[in-house]
């Protein structure tokens, strides 16, 4: 269950610590097919049967198994080609910070040791959320470093001239006003009277801003409206995760990338589905464990083994087992994952020919636990942490699964249609006056659809979608 609940991106690094902790799993160096497992299994009750007989016929039984035939290539799932895919490489947020604390003319090393306490406090967004009496603090425990609250601020306020601007806000208003200040420090004059005005509304007005209360700010700046939207506008410019530019994250270095588990395409009419193919490992059991085995039945020659012996060949033996066991579940892994989907790919196959959302039907982890005699937690595990990549774009496998609405005449719809029609709704709403959760529902009660008030907010919300007042827009 844990090896199947594995993204396919991080399959390979769970693959090469079983490989570093049991030397009796091996990587292949053929593309044999996959051991058959019925032929291959033992008995259940092996280990309770150890003592009833010597050792030595044990072993014969054991090598006459032939563990080493255990081997792992699932090219029937997969013909995709493995394909490495580059990694961009950049310094990490927090680097770049570092860096530019050598710029500086600094008068003693106590000045360079809180620089680097505070950049160290810094968050992934690139915001300083740490109070200055913790930073003390830290300083004082970890560094043997006693400051005051005066020296931190002076220091935070080197760090707020960093790059890139914004950097070290403790919140979103000093945030922005960093940036807008350093953007006309610079001479950035394309719209200076704009950028004075947005200044004003950061510094005076933030409150009736987040909350676009358009009105209060004409009547108390006494301005046009074009006016306002063009100082809006200089705000809206502005990032307020000054660190999202590296990569998406403060602390990482490199660019991420979604690895599809799923490859879905259209050949003439009909779909295909194979697995990506870091789902199917060339794995087998290790020669050399084997020939050890067949070594120590070759000395032994019929006398009675020593405890040693016993006690090395069944840490042999273990190993060995151990390994088959891994293989046994990365092939039900590849089973599991191959069946769900196949599933999922036949259920929503309108969808999966035509890339129209209008055409994916109500379906529930039961519809599809039903048809692969699945348990309902394993299609869970399979649907929350795997991708498919389709000719329309790379989908999560969750986002196919939806409840049902029914429409007026009677007809079951999925939820996620209604979705994707609320959202378009609302993406063509006239901003000035933006629609509200009541106009929303008699708009889609209108094209068909038995839906309630508090539904439309539910679904609204999932969207991630704001209520009408802050969408409104000048």
């Amino acid at each position: 269950m844990k090896l199947l609940q594995i993204p396919t991106a991080t399959l390979d690094q769970r693959i090469s610590e079983e490989l570093e902790a049991n030397p009796a799993l091996d990587e292949g160096d053929d593309y044999q097919e996959v051991f058959d497992l019925e032929n291959g299994e033992e008995e259940a009750d092996e280990n309770q049967k150890e003592e009833e007989f010597e050792l030595d016929d044990y072993l014969k039984e054991y090598i006459e198994d032939d563990p080493s035939s255990y081997k792992l290539k699932g090219e029937m799932y997969s013909t995709e080609e493995d394909k490495n895919i580059p990694i961009a490489v950049h310094d990490s947020f927090h680097e770049l910070l570092e860096r530019q604390i050598g710029m500086l003319d600094l008068v003693n090393s106590e000045d360079e040791v809180i620089l680097h306490q505070i950049v160290g406090s810094i968050d992934e967004d690139g915001y300083l959320r740490r109070e200055p009496s913790s930073i003390i603090d830290d300083l004082m425990f970890s560094q043997n470093v006693y400051t005051t609250e005066e020296k931190v601020l002076e220091m935070l306020g080197h760090i707020q001239r960093f790059e890139p601007a914004g950097v070290g806000a403790r919140d979103l208003q000093e945030c922005l006003l960093l940036q807008l200040e350093n953007n006309i420090n610079k001479g950035l004059e394309i719209n200076p009277v704009g950028k004075q005005l947005a200044l004003r509304i950061l510094v005076n007005y933030f409150d009736e801003f987040t909350k676009k209360h358009y009105q209060k700010l004409q009547k108390h700046l006494t301005v046009s409206e074009s006016e306002l939207r063009d100082a809006i506008e200089e705000i809206l410019k502005l990032n307020p995760k000054p660190a999202s530019a590296f990569s998406g994250s403060a602390s990482q270095g490199t660019s991420q990338y979604i690895v599809p588990d799923f490859i879905i395409q259209n050949r003439d009419g009909e779909l295909e589905l194979t697995l990506n193919s870091k789902n199917a490992p060339d794995l087998r059991i290790n020669d050399q464990y084997m020939d050890m085995l067949k070594g120590y039945n070759a000395t032994t020659n019929g006398r009675k083994s020593t405890k040693k012996e016993k006690e090395a060949v069944m840490f042999i033996k273990q190993k060995i087992d151990s390994a088959k066991w891994f293989i046994d579940a990365i092939k039900q892994r590849q089973d599991t994952l191959f069946r769900t989907m196949y599933s999922i790919m036949q259920y929503q196959y309108d969808f999966f020919s035509t890339g129209d959302d209008r055409k994916l039907k109500p379906m529930i982890l039961k519809d599809i636990a039903e048809i692969t005699a699945l348990d309902i937690s394993t299609v869970s595990r399979v649907a929350n942490s795997k991708f498919v990549q389709t000719e329309f774009g790379t989908k999560r496998l969750k986002d196919f699964f939806s409840e049902s609405l029914m429409t007026q005449d009677g007809q079951e719809v999925s939820t996620l249609e209604v979705k994707n029609i609320l959202a378009d709704i609302i993406v063509n709403e006239n901003k000035r006056k933006p629609l509200s959760d009541e106009k929303l529902k008699d708009m889609l009660t209108n094209k068909g659809y038995n839906i309630a008030r508090r539904t439309v907010a539910k679904y609204r919300e999932q969207l991630n979608i704001p209520v009408a007042r802050l969408r409104k827009e000048l």
